[in-house]
């Protein structure tokens, strides 16, 4: 959606799905940059730290862009000789709850989409929007068209959620680290849920959570390639995201490495070692609707201990400002530091359930490369570490290399 000359190809793509005889609802995205327009004016006439009122604003300015999108789509789209009509999400309308810039999709009626499908109209809805009870118009945070298009796919109960994204499919790794990762041909709805939470850009987490809840087939495609590919060539490319007893899956130990620089460590320092001390904290945080990702409590000394975890990089200042303010004094911490120069590097793969001596095998690796571990986190399917920044992308290129991610595995 970067041009007009972009979005007349969306639409010869989508006239090619119709005439082959589907039922198309299709859910664009702002045109390339133009959110981050939209926000930098608002942050030019508002500069300070946003209020909870200036958040709703934010909302009612951001979501425009998607509203933009739909109408120049279902234009191209009538160009092209089909029906079209375009909806913004207050129009469907997609409920949401009421936390602007990061609302929750909570409902969806469908039947005024239903009916356009059924007088044979191509359904174009806004993107990364809602409304909430009160009628106030929110969005769902950077990357939310993907969330709506697999909800709408969702409540629609679509054969297939097709995602056209900036890259072909999901990779072991980032290939511009990486020159070598590999296209996986299927990964599972788990494993993808991993990626996405780790730090993988390719698909926002929620759209994975939507589609392995309501078992939404997901596929991930490019939208670079020729609008007029061959329909059955384009429809299996890509990735296909799907379920992990499906027989064809690829049963690689490791199927990918995700990671994210967009992490901050912090710590809090001697606080005393006693039941409801880590609510204490965190509660603090999450009041100020700031999400924790890995937390590590450290041997209690003396009755004393140090609680660490990380949050986002945007969240950092403000999270540290809460605990510094008066959170940490509280507990009767000795001190509160922090860290804005971390990054997380992950191992991700359900063959990791049935083999011992994965997370091992990581540690030695990033030994030998001199690289230090700060903080470590694990479930079935993962290992994450927290490292210095600066030997990221040495960890990635050394980890996909010891776990042979360049190379397909056995069928």
């Amino acid at each position: 959606m970067g041009s007009t000359e972009r979005i007349r190809n969306v639409a010869k793509r989508v006239a090619k799905w119709v005439r082959a005889g589907h039922q198309l609802v299709v859910v664009p995205s702002a045109m390339s940059g133009e959110t981050n327009r939209l926000l930098g004016l608002a942050k030019e006439l508002s500069p300070d730290k946003p209020s909870a009122q200036s958040f709703r604003e934010l909302d009612q300015i951001a979501a425009t862009g998607e509203q933009v999108s739909v109408g120049l789509l279902s234009l191209a789209l009538m160009a092209e000789g089909l029906e079209a009509v375009s909806y913004a999400g207050w129009q469907v309308p997609i409920r949401t709850d009421s936390s602007f810039t990061k609302a929750r999709i909570q409902a969806i009626d469908d039947v005024r989409v239903r009916a356009d499908l059924a007088a044979g109209k191509v359904v174009v809805i806004t993107g990364f929007q809602g409304v909430d009870e009160q009628g106030n118009i929110t969005t769902l945070g950077r990357g939310g068209s993907d969330t709506s298009a697999v909800a709408v796919a969702a409540a629609m109960k679509a054969d297939e959620c097709l995602i056209y994204t900036d890259v072909d499919g999901v990779y072991t790794t980032d290939p511009r680290i990486v020159p070598e990762a590999r296209r996986l041909q299927t990964v599972s709805f788990e494993e993808m849920l991993e990626m996405a939470s780790l730090g993988s850009k390719v698909l926002q987490i929620r759209s994975v959570e939507f589609a392995g809840k309501y078992r939404v087939p997901l596929r991930v495609l490019s939208s670079f390639t020729p609008w007029d590919i061959d329909l059955a060539e384009e429809a299996s490319s890509g990735t296909l995201i799907t379920f992990e007893e499906d027989e064809k899956m690829e049963q690689a130990v490791v199927s990918g490495i995700a990671f994210t620089r967009d992490e901050a460590k912090i710590t809090v320092v001697g606080v005393p070692d006693r039941p409801g001390i880590a609510y204490q904290i965190l509660g603090a945080i999450a009041e100020a609707n700031i999400d924790v990702d890995v937390i590590v409590q450290n041997v209690s000394h003396g009755g004393r201990t140090d609680f660490s975890f990380t949050v986002n990089r945007n969240d950092y200042a403000r999270a540290l400002d809460i605990l510094k303010g008066g959170v940490g004094p509280a507990t009767g911490a000795a001190e509160v530091t922090g860290d804005p120069r971390i990054c997380k590097v992950s191992i991700v793969g359900i063959g990791m359930r049935s083999h011992v001596g994965v997370a091992a095998k990581m540690f030695r690796t990033l030994s030998e490369e001199g690289i230090n571990i700060q903080m470590v986190t694990t479930s079935e399917i993962k290992t994450s570490v927290v490292i210095d920044e600066k030997y990221m992308e040495l960890a990635v290129r050394a980890l996909h290399k010891a776990f042979d991610l360049e190379q397909a595995p056995a069928a």
